[in-house]
Formats: C-alpha cells, sequence, structure tokens
C-alpha cells in the first residue's frame, strides 16, 4: 500500500468531484470520513481493504458491501473501488480532507475555528463572519471553541492563515519582542 499525499491526494480528490455532483459532496464525505477514521482507528478493517492478501475481487466485494450499507451511491463505489486497485485506499482520509478543500472553493466557501476566552454573543459572532467575509471574499462557515487560557479577545484560524487578536497572544509578541532587544 502506498501512503497519499499532496498532489498525488488532490489528484484523487479531483476525480471524486468529476464524478458526483457537487451537491451530494457534504454527505457522501461524511460518510468517507467515517470510513477513513474505522480504517485508521482499526487494524483489521484496515487490513482486509488494503492487504495484498486479499484479492482485488475480495477487496471489492467488502466496499460494495460497505457502500451498500453506507448508502452511498453507485459513483463512491466506483470511486472507493479504484483506489482499492490502485493500491492507496489507505490515503483515503488524505484524499478526503483534498475533497474537502476543493468542495469549498468551489463553492465559493472557507471554513475557520474562532476561539475565545468565554462564550461569544450571537451579536459579535455575526460581526466576525461580516469582517472574515470582506476579508475573504468567501463566505464563512465558523466553528466557535472556548479557551480561558487566551485571558481575552479571540484567535481565528482559516486555513493556514492565524489571525490572532487575544491577550495571550499579544503578550507571546510582547515578550518576543523583549527577547530581541
Amino acid at each position: 500500500m502506498r501512503k497519499v499525499r499532496g498532489a498525488k491526494a488532490k489528484k484523487y480528490a479531483k476525480q471524486f468531484l468529476s464524478l458526483v455532483s457537487l451537491d451530494q459532496v457534504p454527505e457522501i464525505v461524511a460518510k468517507l470520513e467515517t470510513m477513513a477514521t474505522v480504517m485508521q482507528k482499526e487494524k483489521q478493517f484496515r487490513n482486509m481493504l488494503t492487504s495484498p492478501s486479499f484479492s482485488d475481487e475480495e477487496r471489492a466485494g467488502v466496499i460494495s458491501y460497505l457502500c451498500e450499507k453506507l448508502s452511498l451511491p453507485e459513483e463512491a463505489k466506483k470511486f472507493l473501488t479504484f483506489l482499492s486497485f490502485e493500491g492507496v485506499l489507505v490515503g483515503l482520509g488524505e484524499i478526503v480532507r483534498y475533497i474537502n478543500l476543493l468542495y469549498l472553493e468551489a463553492k465559493k466557501k472557507v471554513k475557520g475555528v474562532v476561539t475565545s476566552a468565554v462564550e461569544l454573543p450571537d451579536s459579535i459572532k455575526e460581526k466576525i463572519v461580516e469582517v472574515l467575509k470582506s476579508i475573504t471574499g468567501k463566505d464563512v462557515e465558523l466553528q466557535y471553541e472556548v479557551d480561558p487560557s487566551l485571558i481575552g479577545g479571540i484567535s481565528v484560524k482559516i486555513g493556514s492563515t492565524m489571525y490572532d487578536l487575544s491577550i495571550k497572544g499579544q503578550l507571546g509578541l510582547l515578550r518576543d519582542k523583549l527577547i530581541k532587544g
């Protein structure tokens, strides 16, 4: 079994998106994420789907059974079978991550995480969404977390970009400036 990373995972993600309609993606991806999580946690399950000890037909049978139980469409079954034949099904988690990224890009959306020291009121959440929408030029879907160690303020992570407006973050910057002289 070959690891799937970067450009290769993105290539498979693009292939997946060419098979299904964008409207189907969120539901299918949720089920594929479940399957990837189980593969990661359960060695026997992973071996059954990836081990060369099983024939392509046996693995295709297991995939077909799983797709039926998960109510996955025929296109998803064909995709998973293709990944199995390619020997890259072990990289399903990484492929699904790229599917999500490409889907959000196609829908002109971004996902982010807002962390604050306390639970934020809805009015503040709405303002954060407005500001981030103007910064990114895309619809913003946010998840909110509480971390009392921030002391005050918020930190926002969108993709690989971090906006740290927390007291903890500002104190860290000040400490770094003092150390540098």
